[in-house]
C-alpha cells in the first residue's frame, strides 16, 4: 500500500481547517454575537466579576494582567483564556510543540516547521505572526484570545471554538479538557 494515499486525505483536511482559521484572524477586530447555550457548549462567554479566579496556578496567574487586558478586549471570560492556556502551555511563554505552535495560547506561526505545512501549494500558515512575535507574551495572548472570539462567533459555542482551535486529530478531546479545566477552576 502506498504510504501517500493514507497521508493525502489527512493534509487536506488540516489545510481545510487552516484556511478557515486564516480567514478568521485575519479581521481587524470581532464583535461577538449572543447565541443559545446548552449545558455541554455554552457559548459566548463573559465574567460576571471580570476577574480570574485565584485557584489558577502561580504559572498561569503571572499573566493575570494580560489575560484580563485580552479577555476585556474580546468579551471573553478570563478565566476561560486562562483554562486553554492551562491546556496548551501550562503558562509556559517560551512553549514550542513539536507541531511548530508557540508561545502560552500555543498559536502556530508562519515559520519555523509551520512554514512547511501547505495547502493548496502555499504555506497555510503564511498570514499568521512570526515565532518572535509569538514568543511575547502580551501578543500571544492576545493573539490566542481573538482567534478564540472569532471561532466562537463563527461555531456559535465554547466547545465547537475550542475543536476547531485545538488539535485536528482528537476530535473533541481537547475541547472538553479545557472545559473542565474552566469548570474546576471558577
Amino acid at each position: 500500500m502506498n504510504p501517500n494515499k493514507l497521508v493525502f486525505p489527512s493534509i487536506l483536511a488540516i489545510c481545510g481547517a487552516v484556511i478557515g482559521l486564516v480567514s478568521l484572524v485575519s479581521s481587524p477586530r470581532i464583535t461577538l454575537a449572543s447565541s443559545n447555550s446548552s449545558a455541554n457548549s455554552q457559548s459566548v462567554i463573559t465574567s460576571p466579576s471580570g476577574s480570574l479566579s485565584g485557584a489558577y496556578p502561580e504559572s498561569i496567574l503571572q499573566w493575570e494582567e494580560l489575560i484580563l487586558e485580552s479577555a476585556q478586549q474580546y468579551q471573553l471570560d478570563p478565566n476561560f483564556i486562562a483554562a486553554v492556556m492551562l491546556q496548551e502551555s501550562g503558562g509556559d511563554a517560551q512553549a514550542y510543540s513539536s507541531s511548530g505552535a508557540v508561545g502560552l495560547m500555543q498559536v502556530m506561526p508562519r515559520d519555523g516547521i509551520a512554514q512547511t505545512f501547505l495547502c493548496d501549494g502555499q504555506p497555510c500558515f503564511r498570514n499568521r505572526p512570526s515565532m518572535q512575535e509569538l514568543y511575547d507574551p502580551a501578543y500571544n495572548i492576545t493573539y490566542g484570545t481573538r482567534m478564540l472570539a472569532g471561532l466562537i462567533e463563527k461555531y456559535g459555542s465554547q466547545q465547537e471554538a475550542l475543536y476547531h482551535y485545538g488539535p485536528i486529530d482528537v476530535g473533541y478531546r481537547y475541547a472538553d479538557a479545557v472545559l473542565s479545566i474552566y469548570s474546576n477552576y471558577q
